[in-house]
């Protein structure tokens, strides 16, 4: 039996934590060392990559004097809880990395008390100590603090700190005296982290995360808890209800490196990936195929929005995408489901429209944009918050922690930004030169705020949220205060119109951009909503009048990035998504359509 240590890295987004991966993987030699590779080893697709955020758990193995160490790699952000809840199930510690200046942020708190639920044990590494006004000391004494008040155990409470920084490649135990690699960290994780406890019994595995080969099919990854994992042999599988079905695995793999290496079994206390068993969901159980026990199910938090997704069916449909049809973006969806554990997809009356229900804006954007970089064409509506009911009848809706870190002379901005949007202050304190405020907001408050208060502080503002439970209804929200301007007709901007139209509004359309009727191309200074017609040339003349003839002075077009267009449009909109445009545009091109549509939402 050898010696391994499951771990799994918590931290917030942009803490390090992914930097800190790569270094882990360098110390153990993992690369010869003529070998080029880039940084961010495990952030694998462009998306992870140019947000800098890690959006899928990921699993990579080091040998460091004879142990084996599994890293699992967690999402930081509060929307990919899904993911979070299930890999910590594979871990016997946890790695908490938190920022030397910044500290504990609110989405570490959400994964480090699903951590200390689970009883894991901790190691806290207060990284980018080379930072400028950082305050290692404060931010552990914070980070005690917070698993005080999550209700941490005492042997809990006994962590060690490790300082230092992935940039730079040290760790060590003082931050003022810098080692010269990360072998203390190593050290520290096979001293504190306990090694797999092996419990005497039957097999039994949970699978707690998927994988997918167009060669093998689906791949069950998770830990084996008791027993051994044979190839070939026959098991059972645990399903939900109490459904027992008997399946045969074809192959067993082990993590090796960044990689997985084909063995003929695993013992308890190691992670694997099984190959060959179809028709398994995350939560079931392998179990012993004469006697077999399931082990509890993995809970994953509800979804608490939801967003309409529908074919592209704009005059501009299919000049850009591979994939445009119903059936495309149906099986699409439904394949997302197999390893987006927090996602469901549901149908509607029509055959062409999907229901998707999702965590937050950041996990549906997240899939929209995957899906237009693969070359799909769609459309989505608005983001719905969803509302439950309680025994009394009393409709609740969900509520989120919201945190924003400002310069103080903004901070008033943000306060009246959040409050009207039945925001509720909690806590203002000052953070360095910066004031710190809690909010607690309805999700629905969320949408459309981050752009609002980016305006108001000049960009300054940081703003992180997480799901905090179901409470009763706040009321009713204002909405989006200024109209649309809609284009008339179909061709491409002239200049001309667009200088003369100004002091309508803001536009999202430059001279030359191919525009069509009932599109959305600016933003009106007023609350309703105007159609311009953008296409109409200067009428030239062979007589000259001086002042005629000034060169034009129009402002820039407004981007918006995918997360802002989808908070931005209103109910009778939709946000038209292809492989190398976003559109927004209203539901019915036809203005008497528009009329109609808009009379029926008042009735409702």
């Amino acid at each position: 039996m050898q010696a391994i240590r499951n771990i799994a890295i918590i931290a917030h987004v942009d803490h390090g934590k992914t930097t800190l991966v790569d270094k882990i993987i360098h110390a153990s030699k993992l690369f010869r060392d003529n070998q080029e590779f880039d940084d961010l080893i495990l952030d694998n697709n462009d998306l992870e990559r140019e947000r800098g955020i890690t959006i899928v758990s990921k699993n990579v193995s080091v040998r460091y004097k004879d142990v084996k160490i599994n890293v699992i790699d967690t999402p930081g952000h509060a929307d990919f809880g899904g993911e979070v809840e299930r890999v910590l199930k594979m871990a016997d510690g946890v790695l908490l990395l938190v920022d030397a200046f910044e500290g504990p942020m609110p989405q570490t708190r959400f994964v480090l008390g699903k951590a200390i639920g689970l009883g894991l044990k901790p190691i806290v590494v207060v990284n980018k100590v080379d930072k400028e006004n950082c305050r290692p000391e404060e931010v552990q004494e914070n980070v005690f603090d917070l698993m005080f008040n999550l209700g941490a155990t005492e042997d809990q409470l006994d962590f060690v700190t490790v300082y230092g920084s992935s940039k730079q490649g040290w760790m060590g135990p003082d931050w003022q005296k810098p080692t010269e690699d990360i072998t203390f960290l190593l050290d520290t994780i096979i001293e504190q982290i306990p090694a797999p406890v092996i419990e005497e019994g039957n097999t039994q595995m949970q699978i707690t995360s998927l994988d997918y080969n167009a060669f093998v099919g689906r791949i069950a990854i998770g830990r084996v808890k008791r027993g051994t994992i044979k190839e070939g042999s026959t098991v059972t599988l645990c399903k939900a209800g109490g459904v027992m079905k008997k399946v045969k695995i074809k192959e067993v793999q082990l993590f090796e490196g960044l990689g997985k290496s084909k063995v003929s079994e695993v013992s308890a206390g190691d992670i694997c990936a099984v190959t060959g068993i179809e028709d398994f969901e995350i939560g079931d159980t392998i179990a012993d195929a004469e006697n077999p026990e399931a082990l509890p199910r993995i809970a994953v938090d509800e979804p608490t929005m939801n967003m309409l997704f529908t074919i592209n069916n704009s005059p501009f449909f299919g000049k850009e995408g591979k994939f445009v049809t119903s059936r495309h973006i149906r099986d699409r969806l439904l394949k997302e489901t197999e390893k987006n554990l927090a996602l469901r997809v549901e149908n509607t009356d029509t055959e062409d429209k999907f229901l998707v229900y999702g965590r937050g804006i950041l996990h549906l954007s997240v899939l929209i944009e995957t899906m237009r970089r693969e070359g799909y064409e769609l459309q989505v509506g608005q983001p719905q918050v969803l509302y439950k009911e309680d025994e009394n009848g009393q409709r609740l809706e969900p509520i989120e922690t919201l945190v924003v870190d400002v310069p103080e002379e903004t901070a008033g901005k943000v306060i009246e930004l959040a409050t009207q949007r039945k925001g509720e202050l909690l806590i203002m304190e000052p953070k360095g030169d910066l004031q710190h405020l809690e909010f607690e907001i309805p999700s629905r408050g969320l949408i459309g705020l981050r752009s609002n208060v980016l305006t108001a502080t000049q960009g300054e503002a940081v703003m992180t949220h997480r799901f905090k439970s179901f409470e009763p209804f706040r009321g009713p929200i204002p909405g989006r205060l200024n109209g649309s301007i809609i284009s008339k007709n179909t061709g491409p901007a002239t200049g001309y119109t667009l200088d003369k139209l100004q002091d309508r509004g803001r536009f999202f359309v430059d001279p030359g951009d191919e525009i069509y009727g009932g599109q959305v191309v600016g933003e009106h200074n007023r609350p309703n909503d105007i159609v311009v017609n953008l296409q109409e040339a200067k009428k030239l003349t062979n007589m000259r009048a001086s002042g005629s003839d000034d060169g034009l002075r129009i402002a820039p077009k407004i981007n918006f990035s995918l997360e802002e267009s989808m908070e931005y449009i209103q109910k009778d909109e939709y946000l038209e998504v292809t492989p190398q445009n976003m559109r927004m545009r209203k539901i019915y091109l036809d203005e008497n359509d528009r009329k109609r549509y808009a009379s029926k939402l008042e009735m409702a």
